[in-house]
């Protein structure tokens, strides 16, 4: 058994899939038909209607048998690129089994080597499925979390800035009361010598 890749209709990687070895290709995988509902209400004969047509299933998505390459963010199989394959390889197997016909057609003393199958070279098919802008996005550097250290540098400065502000206004507040005091003593000595 192997685990090969399984990619939705568009080729974007969906998930894993466990297979036999011999597995090899690009298949299709379909849609689970709705199971019928049962309704109680209806008679236990179910009549078959004479006319139904028979519903080709879905097509969800495909299993695939060419392994994703490391370093692909989002891989999306290139369904294009496969069937333009397939297509390339058909081409060479009808070529070669042309010369290979008319090979055998020739006079033995006519013959040299047998022609050599040559099939296309196999393209990268797994692609990047995301864009330029998203993968910038999903790289840019995050900024770091504040250790707890961090933190409690933070949480003292931010203390003695305020117990700073709060000294500060305490000393007003004294300076204040003074000068109050202070005035409230010339009001109330201004007030005796004014009676004597």
């Amino acid at each position: 058994m192997k685990v090969v890749p399984k990619v939705n209709i568009d080729g974007l990687y969906l998930e894993d899939e466990l297979v036999g070895d011999a597995f090899s290709g690009v298949v299709p995988f379909y849609a689970e038909p709705e199971p019928p509902v049962f309704d109680p209400e209806a008679s236990e004969e179910v009549e078959e209607p004479e006319d139904v047509e028979e519903v080709e299933p879905e097509i969800k998505g495909y299993i695939v048998g060419v392994p994703v390459p490391a370093g692909l963010f989002r891989p999306k199989f290139d369904l294009k690129a496969w069937e333009a394959y397939l297509e390339e390889e058909e081409t060479a197997r009808t070529e070669y089994q042309a010369l290979y016909d008319a090979w055998l057609q020739l006079p033995e003393e006519e013959k040299e080597e047998a022609p050599q199958y040559v099939g296309p070279d196999f393209p990268d098919l797994w692609i990047e499925g995301l864009s330029q802008e998203e993968i910038d996005e999903l790289t840019k550097p995050q900024p770091e979390e504040p250790s707890e250290l961090d933190l409690l540098k933070q949480r003292l400065a931010e203390a003695e800035a305020r117990n700073e502000q709060l000294a500060e206004e305490s000393t007003l507040n004294q300076v204040a009361l003074m000068e109050l005091h202070a005035m409230i003593l010339g009001l109330s000595s201004g007030g005796e010598s004014n009676e004597a």
